[in-house]
C-alpha cells in the first residue's frame, strides 16, 4: 500500500463520516444496524486506494460489525424506552442468532472476497425488492410453533447477517413481518438482534483474520480499529434520532428510497464479484 497524501485522505474521512451519519439514522429508523450502508461504502472507498483487493471486503464487513456492537445498543435502548423491543422474541430467536453469527464469522476465513460480494449482492437485492414491494408478505398469524423451525430461521439470519456485516433488521424485519409481528415491534426487536449478531460475528472475524498478511496497521483480525473509531461517534449519536423518527414518520417513502439505494448497491456489488 502506498502512502496517501492529506488531500487524498480528507475526502475519504469526510465520506466515511457522512456514511456513518446515514448508517446511524437507518439503524434507528429501519432497525438495519447501519451495516447495509457501511459495508458497500467502505468497500468502494478502499477500492479507490491501493488497498489489497482480497482484503477489502473482509475488512469492510468486519469493521462494520465492530461498529454495530455499539450502534445496536444505542438504537435498542431508544426502542426499548418506547416499548417496542419484544423480550419474548429475543428469548426465542436469540440463541440461534448468536450461534449463526459466530459460525458466519469463523467461516469467513474460508470464503474469498468475491464470495462475500456475491453473498452481499444477492441478499441485498432480494431485500431491496421486498422493501420496494407495496404489499407485505404474510405467512402466518404468529411465529412457528415448532422450536426447531424458529432455531433454523434465527440461525440462518445470524449466519448471513454476519457474512454481510449487517445488523439483524435487514433480514429479520421482513421475516418477522411475514409472521405478522407489528412493524415497530419488529424494528425495535431487530435493533436488539443487532447486538446478538455483531458480538459473536466480530469475534469470529477477529479469529479468522489473525495472522493474515498485508492488513493495515492497528487491525484486530479483519477489523480496522481506526475506521471503527471514526464511524462509531456518528452512528451511535444518530441512531436515537432515527429511532425517534421511526415513531413519527410514515416510513413508506423512506423504505422505497432506501430500496432504490440498496438495489443499485447490490447490482454494483454483484458486478464487482462477477467482473
Amino acid at each position: 500500500m502506498t502512502d496517501l497524501t492529506l488531500l487524498q485522505i480528507l475526502p475519504l474521512v469526510l465520506g466515511v463520516a457522512a456514511t456513518a451519519i446515514v448508517a446511524g439514522l437507518m439503524a434507528g429508523l429501519l432497525g438495519v444496524g447501519g451495516g447495509i450502508v457501511i459495508v458497500p461504502v467502505l468497500f468502494w472507498i478502499l477500492s479507490l486506494t491501493d488497498f489489497p483487493p482480497e482484503l477489502a471486503m473482509h475488512m469492510s464487513v468486519a469493521t462494520s460489525l465492530a461498529t454495530i456492537v455499539f450502534t445496536s445498543v444505542s438504537s435498542a435502548r431508544s426502542h426499548f424506552k418506547r416499548g417496542s423491543v419484544d423480550t419474548r422474541l429475543l428469548r426465542i430467536w436469540g440463541p440461534g442468532i448468536v450461534a449463526g453469527a459466530l459460525t458466519g464469522g469463523l467461516a469467513a476465513k474460508f470464503i474469498d472476497a468475491d464470495g462475500l460480494k456475491l453473498i452481499f449482492g444477492c441478499i441485498a437485492l432480494l431485500v431491496a425488492l421486498n422493501m420496494a414491494s407495496p404489499k407485505t408478505l404474510v405467512l402466518s398469524d404468529d411465529l412457528p410453533k415448532r422450536g426447531w423451525v424458529n432455531a433454523a430461521i434465527s440461525y440462518v439470519i445470524g449466519g448471513f447477517s454476519s457474512l454481510m456485516g449487517i445488523g439483524g433488521g435487514t433480514l429479520s424485519v421482513p421475516i418477522l413481518s411475514a409472521f405478522s409481528v407489528e412493524i415497530r415491534r419488529a424494528v425495535g426487536t431487530a435493533a436488539a438482534f443487532g447486538f446478538l449478531i455483531a458480538v459473536p460475528a466480530a469475534i469470529g472475524f477477529v479469529i479468522s483474520g489473525l495472522g493474515v498478511p498485508d492488513r493495515p496497521p492497528l487491525s484486530l483480525g479483519y477489523i480496522s480499529i481506526p475506521a471503527a473509531l471514526l464511524i462509531l461517534p456518528f452512528t451511535v449519536s444518530f441512531a436515537p434520532v432515527g429511532a425517534a423518527l421511526a415513531h413519527r414518520l410514515d416510513g413508506k417513502w423512506i423504505k422505497r428510497a432506501f430500496a432504490l439505494f440498496l438495489g443499485i448497491t447490490a447490482l454494483r456489488m454483484l458486478s464487482a464479484a462477477l467482473g
